[in-house]
C-alpha cells in the first residue's frame, strides 16, 4: 500500500456525512483534498450542521491540506470553475470522489411512487446523478492527463435488492451504472472507475434525526448496527492506495466488504459488516 502524500482529490458534496468523512480520511492519508458544498461558515444549507470550510479545517487536523471551495454543482458553470482552479493550483487531479447529492432537499413522508411529488426527481437526479455526470463531464480531461486516476460514486446498493423508495433506487442504481459505463470508457487510459455503498451511517442528520449525538447513539436500538462516515472513507482510502485497484474497476463494493480486504476497523475499533437490507 502507498501513502497519498503529494496526490490531489476532490471530494464533491463534502461539507458533511460521508462527503466530510471521505475527505478526512483521504487527507489523513496525506492528500491534497479540495472539498465543494454548497455550505459556508454562516451560510449553512438549510441550516444543517457542517460546512466545507469545517471539512478543510479537519482535513488540515488529520495531516493534509484541505482547500474549500462552494459550489453548487446543478450549476455547469459552477463545476467547470472548480476545475480550472484545480488544474492552475495544481496542474493535475489523481482522484475524484463524486458524492454531491440533494436528496435531502426536499424532505416528504414515505408514500408510494404515485403519491410522491415530481419534484423528488430534482432533489435526487438534478442535484445528484446530474451533478455527478457533470463533475466527470469536466474533471475526467484532467484526470486523464495522468497515469492510475481513480473516480469512485457514493451510492446505496445491496446486490440489486430493492431499496424501498422508488426515486432514490432510481437514482442510486444510476449511479452505479454510470461508474460502470464510464469504467469501460477509461480503461484505455488506465483509470479505475467504481461505485462504492456505505451501510448504515451515523451521520449528522441522522443522529439529529434519532435526537442522539456521537457519545451516546447507543442509546438508541436503531443505530446498533450503524458506522460512522469515515469508515467508508478508509474504505475509499484504501482503494486510492491500492496498487492493484484497476482489478476491481466497472464493480460495486460495500464498506463493510473492504474493509475484510484491506484490514481496517470503524474509528472505534468496530468491524461492521456489509449492509443487507
Amino acid at each position: 500500500m502507498k501513502s497519498l502524500t503529494g496526490k490531489v482529490a476532490l471530494v464533491t458534496g463534502g461539507s458533511r456525512g460521508a462527503g466530510r468523512g471521505i475527505a478526512v480520511e483521504l487527507g489523513r492519508a496525506g492528500a491534497t483534498v479540495y472539498v465543494t458544498g454548497r455550505s459556508m461558515k454562516g451560510n449553512s444549507t438549510q441550516n444543517f450542521p457542517g460546512t466545507i470550510d469545517d471539512t478543510a479545517a479537519q482535513i488540515d487536523e488529520a495531516g493534509g491540506k484541505g482547500i474549500a471551495v462552494r459550489c453548487d454543482h446543478t450549476i455547469d458553470a459552477e463545476t467547470e470553475a472548480v476545475i480550472r482552479q484545480i488544474r492552475e493550483e495544481q496542474g493535475k487531479l489523481d482522484i475524484l470522489i463524486n458524492n454531491v447529492w440533494g436528496g435531502h432537499d426536499l424532505i416528504v413522508n414515505p408514500g408510494a411512487f404515485w403519491e410522491l411529488p415530481l419534484e423528488i426527481w430534482d432533489t435526487m437526479f438534478t442535484a445528484g446523478v446530474r451533478a455527478q455526470l457533470a463533475t466527470n463531464h469536466f474533471a475526467i480531461p484532467l484526470l486523464r492527463e495522468n497515469e492510475g486516476a481513480l473516480i469512485i460514486h457514493t451510492t446505496f446498493w445491496d446486490e440489486g435488492n430493492y431499496t424501498g423508495q422508488f426515486y432514490y433506487d432510481l437514482a442510486k442504481n444510476a449511479l452505479v451504472r454510470m461508474a460502470y459505463g464510464l469504467s469501460e470508457e477509461l480503461k484505455g487510459d488506465g483509470i479505475a472507475v467504481m461505485a462504492v455503498s456505505p451501510g448504515f451511517m451515523r451521520t449528522e442528520l441522522v443522529l439529529e434525526h434519532m435526537g442522539v449525538n456521537e457519545e451516546n447513539w447507543q442509546e438508541s436500538e436503531d443505530l446498533k448496527k450503524s458506522e460512522t462516515p469515515y469508515y467508508v472513507g478508509r474504505a475509499i482510502t484504501a482503494l486510492a492506495m491500492d496498487p492493484g485497484v484497476m482489478e476491481k474497476t466497472g464493480q460495486a463494493l460495500k464498506a463493510g466488504d473492504l474493509a475484510k480486504e484491506y484490514d481496517f476497523t470503524d474509528v472505534d475499533g468496530r468491524y461492521i459488516p456489509p449492509f443487507t437490507l
